[in-house]
């Protein structure tokens, strides 16, 4: 017998949105699952047969999905369509004329070439909210070059400043860092979009260039750069302006970070490695006097650090309430009690690989919260849902497109 005390689900804040989600690999597609994780219905076209290259990209797991598949189309359902073919064309519009937002992610260009481009597509719904991530951007002189995530790094200047200063610049964490920065932007902008056609009527364009949310968080680099002619240079793992601010050995062979990003901070932490005097009146108790002694302040951490096991170092830290933390191996994440007490591996059981592990939803809404439904979807799944329920076609008319291989 069903729960009938059971509360109902809690309302999703996106309930009632409908997203066309014709983008490939990463960055459009990351777009529209935070969308569909907070209860927007997200339809992915996918090429018929060939489907979406991200089922072909990553890790594959038993099922014959890769994980990142699994993992970034969760919530969506998954429809096929060909958009080169005039058919298809034709049905993508008959899609967005009932849509809210149409996110894509080829070339500029490509979109115009097939009479699919934002005036195209605005006229048969003027309320569209056209999310558009590309490379470079839709305008510029570089609009036309292909882009991938490692080169939204390079352009736009992570990349230099990852690494040893007597070493090449080294990839910063990952390559698809711009592809999940520009997918985050381009949500946001989405939903700034929304805001706006409640006041206006009208729908936009949200414009993203891989490389542009890159440079959006590079702090204090172009202010520094314009006043004082600054070339920020790779720096390991030390940081600009705060020191000691870095990863430090211990005894164990682990790291621990610590963050010093003042006076005050630094005092504590003098206090904690046995020289209190180094600190306010001392050699080191400004930003400045450690700054110009960088490499002697961050030896003496290194050193200290070095004497004991990296769990003792963060009682001893989080006692003197010196920011800290420990550099995370995969494995360790997943052994964390806070990770676990705050939910951020969600176990997600589906019947074609068990249960995985994925990361979970980022922000966390105390009334609203979104949820993970289901993983990334077979290709062509929801098919009948979409052409048969959604815009009624005929049995006849599908089974005619689905010869000519335009579903």
């Amino acid at each position: 017998m069903p729960d009938t005390d059971a509360e109902p689900p809690a309302p999703q804040p996106l309930e009632g949105v409908r997203v066309v989600d014709v983008s490939s690999f990463l960055a459009g597609p990351f777009c529209s699952t935070q969308l569909a994780e907070f209860g927007a219905e997200v339809i992915k076209l996918e090429l018929p047969v060939v489907g979406d290259p991200l089922r072909k990209f990553g890790t594959v797991a038993p099922c014959g999905e890769t994980l990142p598949w699994l993992s970034e189309c969760r919530n969506k359902k998954s429809a096929t369509l060909d958009l080169r073919k005039p058919e298809g064309a034709a049905l993508l519009k008959r899609m967005v004329a009932e849509a809210d937002i149409l996110v894509e992610n080829f070339q500029p260009g490509t979109m115009e070439g097939w009479g699919l481009g934002w005036e195209a597509l605005r006229e048969v719904n003027p309320r569209l909210i056209m999310v558009r991530i590309s490379g470079y951007g839709q305008t510029g002189p570089y609009r036309n070059r292909p882009g991938f995530g490692r080169i939204g790094n390079a352009f736009g200047g992570l990349s230099f400043l990852a690494g040893y200063p007597d070493r090449p610049p080294v990839t910063p964490g990952s390559a698809t860092i711009p592809d999940y920065l520009a997918g985050l932007y381009g949500a946001f902008g989405a939903l700034l979009a929304m805001q706006a056609r409640q006041k206006t009527g009208r729908g936009q364009v949200v414009d993203i260039g891989l490389y542009e949310p890159v440079f959006r968080i590079l702090d204090e680099l172009a202010p520094s750069f314009q006043l004082n002619g600054y070339v920020r240079q790779r720096m390991g793992p030390g940081t600009v302006n705060v020191v000691p601010h870095s990863h430090y050995p211990t005894k164990d062979g682990r790291w621990i970070a610590i963050a010093c990003t003042s006076d005050k901070i630094f005092a504590r932490l003098a206090e904690l490695m046995g020289v209190p005097d180094w600190a306010g009146e001392g050699k080191w108790g400004t930003v400045r006097q450690r700054e110009a002694a960088r490499a002697e302040v961050d030896a003496f951490v290194a050193e200290w650090t070095a004497r004991h096991d990296r769990d003792a170092l963060l009682r001893l830290c989080e006692a003197a309430q010196v920011p800290c933390g420990p550099v995370y191996s995969i494995d360790e994440i997943f052994e964390d009690p806070h990770y676990a007490a705050r939910g951020n591996i969600l176990r997600v059981r589906d019947e074609r690989v068990g249960e995985l592990a994925i990361p979970n939803l980022v922000p966390r809404l105390s009334e609203t919260p979104g949820r993970v439904n289901w993983l990334g979807p077979p290709m062509g799944a929801h098919n009948d849902e979409v052409y048969r329920g959604w815009l009624k076609l005929p049995e006849a008319e599908i089974e005619r497109l689905a010869a000519l291989r335009v579903i």
